[in-house]
């Protein structure tokens, strides 16, 4: 798999999928379909993925969209385009395996929605996340900030078209950990090998399973939840991990395999 706005570097599972269009990583077309195929495909990057990290080539994470590209956009093709956006960032949230995102400098509309459509983010000190589609004459991204906060906060950020810093963020429990910009992808690394040491036919499923129970209410998403265990309980890896635990061990996990439960939202019991 290629691109041209996009680097994949790929180490013991870790897929490290870096935003490089400069100067500020504005997103085209383009891009977005860069993004779609790199996120929707994670075993074409390099063998074995097992978790991603989204972060960006120089002084930002992402400015936006390209503003150049933006200016040509009317009510005859909007639907189109905007098509293109919504399936990128649908791409990330739909990964088949989990995607933490590295933020530093600014993540300001789309770059605030790519790093929400996330699992989880760590972000330099420096990071600022904003939303000023009204300050260009646009929508959108107020949804996805509403995903970490609560909606007094979503709508002063998009009202004023201010930044929150990435200390504010955390304090509302919307990124995990903020530290200095030069110790962020060590940081995230370090993060990404916590995940990439399980197994990864759990992972995969783990990430289905907490898609699919996100918006479920409380009865119907643990049933799947046990839906899941029974699913993933015949397998290897299930009997190796309650092994290298019993015996204070390192696991080894066999192959990935994917593991299927029938189509559709979670059954009430």
């Amino acid at each position: 798999m290629t691109f041209n706005m996009l680097d994949v570097d790929v180490i013991d599972g870790i897929a490290a999928v870096w935003l490089n269009r400069p100067p500020v990583n504005a997103v085209t077309v383009a891009m977005y379909d860069e993004i779609k195929r790199a996120f929707q495909r994670p075993d074409d990057l390099g063998a074995e993925v097992r978790v991603i990290v989204l972060a960006g080539r120089g002084a930002h994470f992402c400015g936006g969209n390209d503003l150049e590209e933006f200016a040509t956009m009317d009510q005859d093709n909007a639907d189109e385009r905007m098509w293109h956006v919504r399936e990128a960032f649908f791409a990330i949230e739909d990964c088949p395996v989990p995607v933490i995102a590295a933020v530093h400098g600014s993540a300001l509309g789309t770059g605030l929605a790519l790093a929400a459509s996330c699992d989880y983010v760590l972000a330099a000190d420096d990071a600022r996340f904003g939303l000023p589609e009204i300050t260009v004459g646009v929508m959108g991204g107020a949804r996805h900030l509403a995903w970490w906060a609560a909606q007094p906060t979503v709508r002063r950020a998009f009202f004023t078209g201010e930044s929150l810093t990435a200390q504010n963020l955390q304090l509302l429990g919307a990124i995990h950990a903020v530290v200095p910009k030069e110790e962020l992808m060590t940081a995230v690394i370090a993060e990404a090998q916590l995940v990439a040491r399980h197994s990864p036919t759990a992972m995969r499923l783990a990430k289905r399973g907490l898609n699919m129970i996100e918006h479920a209410d409380l009865k119907s998403g643990y049933t799947y939840e046990q839906r899941l265990t029974a699913l993933m309980s015949s397998h290897g890896d299930s009997k190796e991990a309650l092994a290298s635990r019993r015996e204070r061990r390192l696991p080894v996990y066999a192959a990935r395999e994917d593991l299927f439960l029938p189509p559709g939202a979670p059954a009430q019991r």
